[in-house]
């Protein structure tokens, strides 16, 4: 990890022998040298890499398919963002709008799956009990009979919270760094902190007060553009997570592993690529650093055996015919009259004019520049700058369950503690959720995983190495690498393994690498550009539900005022 700058993944050259685990070559007596089935049913799921590519390549067919179709408002991309301004347009008597995506299904990265009849996510899984300054989301959720508001709080309906246990994690038995009291077993939650040296116990502590101290004189908040951006938040901005840390003489392993993982599961990139801002606010914005061992809790979470593809269901319900699929977009031309959009019907095989009033660009930065017919200053200043960080999502259907290991009972979270050193092997393992752990019937029969891997890394040259593997690589090879990080737990689970569908995205987040966040154009975009109006995560510099449903509203209420509506109340 990053206290010793050392590469997990190695570097770009060697991509492939730095993730070839143990036993991933050639098949042997029906099974691969990972103990999976040469058979194995599965396969890559939940995205049109090609429908994407052919645009971008100059692929797709030129045919015209029909007369321009008019709506009001067009709305281009249906994430959490694009979903959230449709619902909000139409909540405010504004419903003649369209959404297109190029996927089949809305959600984004926030879509279910099923597997055999079992539900589960293909990417975000879960969503906080909402902050004092996620006004929007908190209303919506209220909305949907989800939260309600008692005695000055947000109380949850209990059924749709995260059961217990919560979260558990697993120390390899080769972690030499640490008691042997650590070693081979599964502890409560996900905060090292058994058996602490003195020095380890006062740098989480001295922590501790570093978040405190950043929450009362900084001013964090989610989202983030909620509290104004100062000189203090930017200086943080310019520097990465990892240089912070060094110039603060935090040096503790168990400490610097816990927040590398939380830039990986956040942001998608460890504390070598992530800003210092970004790396602070993961805990300031949201719930604080309790010192392990000394009155730390399980944050208050909703989440669902599909993930937050529940909540996009929710938020798509209602959109019927407004629910264009397969539409790919090609070209907007903003004019004065309006503006025309080109899409390709990936299902006709031809081209689709659009004409509308308003357009809400929901979709990342980099892919809105290629889509601009006339150029747009901040546009062009922002999208070299953002970076994305690669993700691989395994659902992974097991006939009966593993063999566990000593200590805490599986939990809906369960994460194994490997950093650089663990047997010469390097990993981005985020570890596994248990996608039937929210059944609200008794759970019998097989068992499902989800299973995590940020591959953004610890550089740019890592993250576009493992990009490029990704769509490269047959889905065997990558189910292979899965099933050997599993099996450094679970030894038997291999063998046990019936179906793996794999969900890849090459450019799943934004990465918050310094000087992103408090860049003066990233601020420009979040207002009116004409007829044109952002709703994106990308513009909050990281990707997480409150984002993209905030940006989405705020497009929103632009589109409103722009045509002379009430502003939502969503």
């Amino acid at each position: 990890m990053s206290w010793t700058r050392r590469r997990w993944l190695g570097d770009a050259g060697t991509l492939a022998a730095s993730l070839t685990l143990p036993g991933l070559s050639a098949c042997s007596g029906g099974r691969s040298k990972s103990g999976l089935r040469a058979d194995l049913p599965g396969g890559w799921v939940g995205a049109h890499v090609d429908r994407a590519h052919a645009w971008r390549d100059g692929q797709v067919p030129q045919t015209t398919c029909a007369a321009p179709r008019r709506v009001h408002t067009l709305i281009i991309g249906a994430g959490v963002a694009g979903l959230s301004a449709a619902h909000a347009l139409m909540k405010a008597g504004l419903d003649d709008l369209a959404v297109l995506d190029l996927e089949n299904q809305p959600g984004g990265n926030a879509r279910g799956h099923m597997v055999q009849n079992l539900p589960c996510p293909l990417g975000a899984h879960y969503l906080p009990m909402p902050g004092p300054d996620a006004t929007e989301v908190a209303q919506w959720l209220e909305e949907i009979g989800l939260i309600q508001h008692e005695h000055g709080r947000w109380v949850a309906d209990e059924r749709h919270l995260c059961h217990s246990p919560q979260e558990r994690l697993f120390v390899p038995d080769a972690r030499q760094d640490q008691p042997s009291l650590w070693r081979g077993q599964w502890h409560d939650g996900l905060l090292p902190h058994q058996s602490l040296s003195a020095e380890d116990l006062a740098q989480y502590q001295r922590f501790s007060r570093d978040v405190n101290k950043a929450v009362s004189e900084l001013g964090f908040a989610m989202p983030t553009s909620k509290r104004p951006w100062h000189a203090g938040l930017n200086a943080l901005d310019q520097i990465t997570f990892a240089q912070w840390l060094d110039q603060n003489g935090y040096t503790s392993r168990p400490l610097r592993w816990l927040l590398d993982y939380a830039c990986r599961d956040d942001y998608g990139a460890g504390l070598g690529r992530v800003s210092a801002w970004a790396g602070l606010h993961y805990f300031a914005s949201r719930h604080g650093f309790e010192v392990p061992g000394q009155g730390e809790a399980h944050d208050a979470v909703l989440t669902w055996p599909q993930g937050n593809g529940w909540l996009t269901q929710h938020l798509a319900q209602d959109l019927g015919a407004r629910w264009q699929a397969g539409q790919v977009a090609t070209r907007v031309d903003v004019g004065r009259d309006g503006v025309q959009v080109q899409t390709w019907h990936s299902g006709q095989q031809c081209m689709q004019p659009w004409v509308a009033q308003q357009v809400v660009m929901a979709v990342p930065l980099f892919v809105a520049q290629r889509l601009l017919a006339q150029p747009l200053p901040p546009l062009q200043a922002m999208a070299p700058r953002m970076a994305y960080a690669p993700w691989l999502v395994s659902n992974i259907l097991l006939s009966k369950p593993f063999f566990d290991r000593p200590g805490a009972p599986l939990a809906w979270d369960n994460v194994p503690y490997i950093s650089e050193g663990v047997r010469g092997v390097d990993t981005p393992a985020l570890g596994y959720v248990d996608a039937r752990h929210q059944s609200l019937a008794p759970v019998t029969g097989p068992m499902l995983l989800t299973h995590y891997w940020a591959l953004g890394g610890q550089d740019a040259a890592q993250g576009q190495a493992l990009r490029q593997a990704l769509l490269k690589d047959d889905w065997r090879a990558w189910a292979d690498r899965v099933a050997a990080d599993l099996a450094r737990v679970h030894p038997d689970l291999p063998g046990l393994v019936q179906q793996m569908d794999l969900m890849r995205y090459g450019h799943a987040m934004s990465i918050p690498v310094p000087g992103v966040r408090g860049h003066a154009a990233l601020t420009a975009l979040q207002q009116p550009q004409g007829r044109l109006h952002f709703a994106h995560s990308d513009l909050s510099a990281y990707s997480v539900f409150e984002e993209a449903f905030t940006h989405g509203v705020r497009a929103a209420n632009q589109v409103l005022r722009a045509s002379g509506k009430a502003r939502s109340k969503v």
